[in-house]
């Protein structure tokens, strides 16, 4: 059998870099890309609370919640916790990416993971 070329550890470290390169997606000055989310256990009193909460306060920024509403690209699923998350991350750019802007009693999550599907592209 011939020798290879590239070494056993060598090619699992090439793989590893592989999967990873596409993962996290960085801003200009290099930092990670992080969004904010509900997290899947909160009921859907706390994500109404959330929705309403986000909404009000991206309003008062000159913003709005049109994104989740009918015909929205962010409307399907038109679910508690889609609706939620969607307005819990605008608001959570909207006010500079701080952690605790993703707090939301406990319930947001943030996430380096991009939580876009079809239509709706978090920001």
């Amino acid at each position: 059998m011939a020798n290879s070329p590239v070494s056993l550890p060598l090619l699992y470290f090439l793989l590893l870099l592989s999967f990873n390169s596409g993962i996290l997606l960085k801003l200009a000055n290099g930092q990670v890309k992080k969004w904010c989310v509900a997290k899947p256990s909160t009921d859907d009193k706390a994500l109404v609370s959330n929705i309403n909460y986000a909404c009000e306060q991206l309003g008062i920024l000159g913003f709005n919640c049109s994104q989740i509403q009918p015909g929205g690209a962010c409307y399907d699923p038109n679910t508690y916790i889609n609706h939620a998350s969607s307005v819990m991350n605008s608001y959570y750019q909207a006010n500079g990416r701080q952690e605790h802007n993703c707090n939301f009693q406990g319930s947001g999550l943030i996430t380096i993971s991009d939580p876009s599907y079809g239509n709706c592209q978090y920001p």
